[in-house]
């Protein structure tokens, strides 16, 4: 019988940009992307509502969040580890 393995889960990185209720961040994640039709490069951002169980993250921290199950209406990730606080 073989061992099942799991796949790594892909870490993202962004800021915090609020802490809004308990055990609860919001980080904004910055990336680039190419437009359609001129190929110029653009700022795009997205925002992750993220779990932080020891309310450990704080406004301004750099963090590494992952993907997980659906934890609430609008959690679905949460914190790895804190990379950098202000």
């Amino acid at each position: 019988m073989m061992a099942t393995t799991r796949k790594t889960p892909t870490l993202y990185k962004g800021i915090v940009s609020s802490k809004s209720g308990d055990k609860t961040i919001r980080v904004v994640l910055d990336y680039l992307a190419k437009h359609p039709k001129y190929g110029k490069m653009l700022k795009r951002r997205s925002v992750a509502h993220v779990h932080d169980e020891g309310n450990q993250a704080g406004v301004g921290d750099t963090v590494e969040i992952c993907k997980c199950r659906k934890l609430s209406k609008s959690k679905s990730w949460r914190l790895v580890r804190i990379l950098g606080s202000v």
